[in-house]
């Protein structure tokens, strides 16, 4: 009998008052702080020197996950550190695209840690480090990377677009809310001044849907400049062509941003 009356008293109990008791308002506040560091290879142009009044294009580039780690030779496995350590093994076209390299460009090459991947916020801080201690033309900051480098940079170049002039990320992906978040933005992703990205058709580690609906979110968002060149024979290794296209520096230099400011001292 008694708990039949205490059923009928639930039942009785008004709906939107049991609703309002389940949920109440809280405030959560609290200081996050992390250290970040990394450790990098840094080239500067043959006329640096000898131009203490000149800013200098700066390439920041982003090594794939089997280059993490604590030594940085590592890193000339692939991509411009491997252009820039010359060799008898460079083709024609990979020797060309060092020189312009050697000669045009500041290029930071930083190594992410063993069992990590590149975090946005430590990435951003290097640039600063580098920047602030460099003649860095803010207005040419370009930012590239391949596999675990290419997601790198696209979600550093899609969440900080003012940042760069152009970002070129090599068989890789990123994340389309990155976009969508700020579509109408005019400072927003479609902003950027010029964005490559490459690709192997045959890739099967990163699959070209990747690259392809990364591309196609920019374009719908209306990004003026936005390109996505496919190898058709190659495989998750697109980068070896790509960063031996002479055409890629050209049109790295081709692109600048506006109100970037003065160069670095």
């Amino acid at each position: 009998m008694r708990s039949l009356i205490i059923m009928a008293a639930l039942i009785a109990a008004p709906t939107g008052a049991r609703s309002a008791d389940l949920q109440t308002e809280h405030t959560f506040e609290a200081r996050v702080a992390k250290t970040v560091s990394y450790r990098y290879l840094r080239s500067l142009p043959a006329g640096y020197p000898s131009a203490p009044e000149r800013g200098w294009p700066l390439l920041l580039f982003l090594h794939g996950a089997g280059e993490r780690g604590a030594d940085l030779r590592r890193l000339v496995k692939h991509g411009p550190p491997k252009l820039l350590a010359g060799g008898p093994n460079l083709t024609a076209a990979e020797a060309a695209a060092a020189a312009v390299l050697a000669e045009q460009f500041i290029v930071i090459s930083p190594q992410c840690p063993t069992g990590q991947v590149w975090d946005d916020d430590a990435v951003l801080a290097l640039l600063d480090a580098v920047g602030a201690g460099l003649r860095v033309d803010r207005a040419r900051i370009y930012i590239t990377g391949l596999s675990m480098g290419g997601y790198g940079t696209w979600s550093v170049a899609m969440k900080h677009p003012e940042r760069f002039a152009a970002a070129v990320p090599i068989c890789g992906g990123g994340l389309l809310i990155d976009i969508l978040l700020r579509r109408g933005d005019e400072r927003g992703p479609r902003a950027l001044p010029g964005i490559w990205a490459f690709h192997g058709a045959k890739d099967p580690t990163v699959p070209l849907a990747e690259s392809e609906r990364m591309v196609a979110a920019l374009e719908r968002a209306g990004a003026k400049d936005v390109t996505l060149t496919v190898y058709p024979e190659a495989r998750h290794d697109s980068w070896t062509e790509a960063y031996a296209n002479p055409e890629l520096y050209a049109w790295l230099l081709r692109h600048t941003r506006t109100n970037a400011g003065t160069p670095s001292p």
